[in-house]
């Protein structure tokens, strides 16, 4: 049986210890907020994301807290809808814009966590300090002074990665930015009579984007897209808190038109506003001897792939099922086997996300791809509307890269019974 120190317990760091524990291997998660981080807007999952969840036997747990989006419209300044792309519930073939399996992100860690707690160990409120990685074990200091030795450590604590950077000395260079600023919320909306369950997308001039999703009939979700090279109030992160972004975001949006100003207002008021700017994590290597990398930590893909959380799911997955080829749990694991399955889970997943991730960081400004002018804008509705009627989905295709001929690899030692 191996002892695995898990850093992270969001939807990668809690799939993996998933995993490991039914394997037999004694886990522990370490997370750096006191409780289980259960915030965050609407995420999905796609492809082999679906299937690993249904290998996990959590479908109908994700299906019961599901939300029902009916599809995505796009509308103009006036409001006008110049086209809709529905929801595939058909089963087959790629999805649209919106998933089958679209859920709020802090509903599936939960998930996640209900399903783990009992066979593997959390801890709140700490952090990793430092690694000492010897032959047998790792050496791991926490953040409340204690030592601890583990056989493996992985991290999975997102696209910032502390843990990246004990393992890594080039860590600092691993994070691509894309030059794209998104600022999510919620506001206080009820829900209108007739205005279903849809996703509604907005495009202004000089690359400014809102998004609308709607999970609850009292609250709407709201994103705010922008370059933020472009502003000057959002060229320094470093500098910036909340009321400040909130305030740069003002001045980015005022006056676009759409239901602009209404949704600014909500911003002010809310209480769970969250600013990103958007970028790519590529690295030469995921591991280091028993230390490794999973999720957003390792190969982020950043929301504009739309595949952030398939990634991390099936991730923990080919992970989880290479350390049970290589790592007998009836044995110590020795450096040598850790760093085997470390391997054949790069060599097996790399090409998966090396799709995704084609084209993504080609430059550090991801908007050089789209017109910001007022006819550029115009002309891209009249495409857009186009693809809509013609039911086209290489729109889709372009901003969500589901289509892939990477094929999920089963492992025998992760059956659920």
């Amino acid at each position: 049986m191996g002892k695995v120190l898990v850093s992270g317990g969001g939807i990668a760091g809690n799939a993996l210890a998933f995993w490991l524990s039914r394997l037999g291997h004694s886990v522990t998660v370490v997370e750096r907020f006191p409780t289980l981080r259960a915030s965050g807007l609407q995420l999905d999952l796609r492809g082999p994301g679906i299937e690993v969840l249904k290998r996990m036997g959590l479908d109908d747990a994700f299906r019961e807290r599901a939300v029902q989006e009916e599809g995505l419209r796009l509308v103009d300044k006036h409001g006008k809808q110049w086209a809709y792309f529905p929801a595939n519930h058909t089963g087959k073939g790629p999805q649209s814009f919106t998933s089958q399996y679209e859920i709020m992100r802090g509903d599936l860690c939960e998930i996640l966590y209900d399903a783990t707690k009992d066979n593997a160990k959390y801890i709140f409120g700490q952090t990793i300090q430092q690694l000492t990685q010897l032959e047998d074990h790792v050496e791991v200091s926490f953040s409340n002074n204690s030592t601890e030795k583990f056989d493996i450590v992985v991290g999975a604590d997102g696209q910032g990665s502390h843990t990246r950077k004990l393992i890594f000395e080039n860590a600092e260079d691993a994070v691509r930015p894309l030059g794209v600023y998104a600022g999510y919320f919620t506001i206080s909306r009820r829900i209108k009579k007739d205005e279903g369950y849809n996703a509604i997308g907005f495009l202004s001039t000089e690359h400014r984007g809102i998004m609308t999703r709607r999970h609850d009939p009292n609250r709407l979700q709201a994103y705010l897209f922008c370059n933020p090279n472009s502003w000057e109030g959002l060229k320094d992160p470093q500098k910036r808190g909340t009321k400040e972004e909130k305030q740069a975001l003002t001045e980015v949006f005022k006056e676009v038109g759409w239901e602009a100003e209404d949704i600014l207002r909500g911003m002010h008021e809310t209480d769970d506003f969250y600013g990103d700017r958007m970028g790519v994590v590529q690295l030469d290597k995921w591991s280091n001897g028993r230390l490794g990398l999973v999720g957003d930590a390792a190969y982020g893909c950043s929301g504009m792939s739309g595949l952030g959380t398939t990634s991390s799911i099936v991730g923990a997955y080919v992970l989880a099922g290479e350390i049970s080829k290589y790592c007998d749990t009836s044995n110590p694991i020795s450096k040598g086997n850790i760093t085997t399955a470390f391997a054949a889970y790069e060599e097996t997943f790399r090409p998966y996300i090396q799709q995704i991730q084609k084209g993504l960081a080609t430059s550090n400004n991801y908007f050089d791809n789209f017109p910001s002018s007022s006819i550029g804008v115009t002309s891209t509705y009249y495409l857009i509307r186009a693809a809509s009627l013609l039911r086209l989905d290489f729109i889709a295709q372009y901003f969500i890269r589901e289509k892939n001929d990477w094929e999920l690899p089963y492992y025998r030692g992760l059956e659920i019974k």
